[in-house]
């Protein structure tokens, strides 16, 4: 995949965090962080906005300091999602999000940051995805959204979504792809110990951990068995 910017060139990202913002979703942010540091250029430019500016408490209990919405010059806008099962969208909010899907190259949601998204009209006639225990929820909440329930990531125009947790690095890590070219994007990945680059459309759940094994015992098997491949092995080995 070629990448979209041909030389080193500044791209500010907006992450929007909401009072009891979920912190995990900040691992997508890390992506951005490598792909300066790996590539020793200033590609990435991350500021945390809100509402008012100022502290915002997180779902741990502690704050992290913003900049307002009056910050502009975003190349994208990212919100990420809360844990609360509640999603209050204030009209700043609503008016920002609306005005970050016109005049920026791309917005995004993490986890169930797509709440916040389809309030603002944002979704509607769009497909999306969320956290797989959300999904039906936003669905049914918002008819216009058409939603995945069962995908990683979902590109639709210049609207980006993701499913929960670690789902918010694949998405990160497939925008510096389209930003600066795939060896970029798995330099960051092998830095990250990501054991597999996941695709948008794979499924959210993962057939491997249903195969995980139960016990204790038969991790220890297994492990053993991995590491004497090259050896004859029955159920008497040591």
């Amino acid at each position: 995949m070629s990448c979209y910017f041909p030389g080193p060139i500044m791209l500010r990202i907006g992450y929007i965090v909401v009072p009891g913002f979920q912190v995990m979703v900040f691992g997508g942010l890390t992506v951005f962080e490598l792909a300066n540091r790996l590539t020793k250029e200033p590609y990435y430019e991350i500021r945390l906005i809100s509402e008012s500016g100022g502290p915002v408490q997180s779902s741990l209990g502690y704050s992290v300091m913003t900049d307002s919405f009056a910050e502009g010059g975003f190349d994208t806008v990212i919100i990420g999602g809360v844990i609360t099962g509640a999603y209050p969208a204030s009209a700043a909010l609503i008016e920002y999000l609306r005005g970050a899907v016109k005049n920026t190259r791309r917005v995004a949601s993490m986890c169930t940051g797509a709440f916040f998204l389809a309030q603002a009209g944002v979704l509607d006639d769009r497909r999306a995805t969320t956290h797989w225990a959300h999904a039906r929820e936003l669905q049914t909440t918002y008819p216009k959204v058409k939603v995945e329930e069962d995908r990683i990531f979902i590109v639709d125009g210049p609207v980006w979504t993701s499913a929960g947790m670690t789902a918010g690095t694949d998405l990160a890590v497939s925008m510096v792809e389209r930003d600066l070219g795939a060896k970029v994007a798995q330099i960051v990945a092998k830095r990250m110990v990501m054991f597999h680059r996941r695709a948008g459309g794979q499924l959210q759940h993962s057939t491997l951990l249903d195969l995980d094994a139960k016990t204790d015992r038969i991790q220890t098997a297994l492990v053993y068995a991995k590491s004497n491949l090259h050896t004859p092995l029955t159920v008497d080995s040591d």
